[in-house]
């Protein structure tokens, strides 16, 4: 395997990734002080030595640190063809020096760094952007990925994916070196070309719908991408043939998305909250606005309301609104940003859908009483804007006081449940809206609840097509209400 003359030795490792060769050899080179310059280094498997290289003399040692064996272990994998070289010099010099690896300064050691740093970045590469592919079904399913890495990195990495992937049966091919799991055994092929490599599978479309709609043109930073996600490996992603598109309306994008975002508490928020949370306590079972014989006297108790914690962060109590008289109640889940600042329901973006569709499905919005199964705005603070957060049953649980005294007050033919807050509100359970979308549930107490989704729901569709047709299910949802309430 080695052989070597009075001047000169020539150490053939088997592959490229031969450390155990190279760590033997190096250790007895060493011991017998055979200088750098003297030692050649070939990658040669089929390489048949003359002689075995000079023996360990007796008594000899040479140690170094631990952290210095695993550290060149990962240089090993660069592709420099001078790195063989390079880490027996750095050995052998530790033999007067052995804080050598400490010597920023050392020209070697900046070397050594430079290469450790790049062989740990094209292993995270690897881990980041390996796409596996479905191939076969039943028993013949398996998964195969294919990735080009910059160094030898495939023995070193494979563990990582057998750890992470155990459960399935896989192969990552490469042009150096093809790595292979089979639920029990890992094991290693000839590297190949990218023509080996399968074409899309089915889920791959499913994955690009995912992440265009997850991508935010406001956090987009191009050059930072690029330097953690480089153009090479772009090929290899499913969702490479939207990149170029996304980055070339990011700007557009995110001027749409600062339109539309919710806008801060108006400068009398706190005027707001003063005037109607009174700083004495209202107990939780206080039964305030229990005797209330109207609408307008139910507001006003409901402007103290403090039933919940909600109460602390929100502007105002948003309450129902509409004639006491009204045939149907629309039930919502929550005030929404402008909701929490106007003080009105159903006056924001989604509430703007909700009126033009009732107008084509020719409901008088103005003949109808409009409210929420919260009555308060529950949201996340993300710097100057505030994210809807959904309300948990706890809250629900407490707000539907004030939602059952306005149905006793109001008494209305039908109730349209609008999302499935709204549904669980009414019903005092959780219902699937998807499944029973377009139905007429009666409660026990004889009320008739029609469930349908949220308007806030079509505006969350980006696809333009959808989100029509999403409308249209919702206008049908809307001439079915219409239906059930003529005279």
């Amino acid at each position: 395997m080695r052989t070597f003359d009075l001047s000169t030795y020539t150490v053939c490792l088997a592959s490229q990734t031969d450390f155990e060769g190279w760590r033997d050899a190096a250790r007895s080179l060493a011991l017998n002080d055979a200088a750098p310059q003297e030692i050649a280094w070939v990658v040669d498997a089929a390489c048949q030595a003359a002689s075995q290289l000079p023996p360990v003399p007796s008594g000899s040692q040479f140690k170094v640190s631990r952290d210095f064996v695993e550290r060149a272990e990962t240089a090993f994998c660069h592709n420099d063809p001078e790195r063989f070289a390079l880490l027996y010099r750095m050995l052998w010099r530790m033999r007067a020096e052995p804080e050598l690896p400490r010597i920023a300064s050392d020209p070697d050691v900046r070397r050594f760094e430079a290469m450790e740093k790049a062989v740990g970045r094209d292993m995270h590469k690897m881990r980041a952007f390996v796409r596996f592919r479905q191939i076969g079904e039943g028993e013949d399913e398996c998964y195969v990925a294919w990735f080009e890495p910059d160094h030898f990195i495939v023995e070193r990495n494979a563990p990582f994916f057998v750890r992470r992937f155990t459960g399935m049966r896989w192969s990552i091919l490469t042009p150096y070196l093809c790595a292979h799991w089979d639920k029990a055994e890992l094991t290693f092929t000839p590297g190949v070309d990218r023509t080996s490599a399968p074409a899309d599978d089915a889920t791959e479309a499913l994955w690009r719908t995912y992440y265009e709609n997850i991508f935010n043109p406001a956090r987009l930073k191009t050059k930072a991408m690029q330097k953690e996600m480089p153009k090479k490996y772009w090929r290899n992603l499913p969702e490479a043939p939207l990149i170029p598109d996304l980055v070339a309306g990011a700007d557009a994008a995110a001027r749409e998305m600062i339109a539309k975002m919710p806008t801060p508490p108006a400068p009398h928020h706190a005027r707001v909250q003063a005037k109607h949370w009174p700083t004495s306590h209202v107990p939780a079972g206080s039964d305030d606005g229990a005797n209330a014989d109207s609408i307008a006297t139910l507001r006003k108790a409901a402007e103290s309301c403090r039933r919940c914690p909600l109460w602390r962060d929100a502007t105002q109590t948003v309450f129902g609104e509409g004639p006491e008289e009204a045939s149907v109640v629309f039930v919502g889940e929550q005030p929404g940003d402008q909701e929490d600042i106007a003080g009105r329901p159903f006056v924001g973006p989604a509430g703007k859908v909700f009126d033009a569709v009732l107008a084509e499905a020719d409901i008088d919005r103005g003949k109808t009483y409009v409210t929420n199964a919260v009555k308060h705005f529950k949201f996340e603070p993300r710097g100057q804007r505030r994210i809807h957060s959904k309300p948990n049953a706890g809250e629900i649980q407490a707000c539907r006081w004030w939602l059952d005294k306005e149905l006793k007050l109001i008494r209305p033919g039908l109730v349209v449940a609008l999302g499935a807050t709204a549904a669980q509100s009414l019903l005092g359970k959780t219902v699937p809206i998807t499944r029973l979308r377009g139905q007429t549930i009666e409660r026990e107490d004889g009320l008739r609840v029609f469930l349908t989704i949220h308007p806030s729901f079509i505006l969350r569709i980006r696809d333009s097509a959808e989100k029509q047709a999403e409308r249209n299910r919702f206008l049908r949802d809307m001439q079915a209400v219409k239906a059930l309430t003529a005279p």
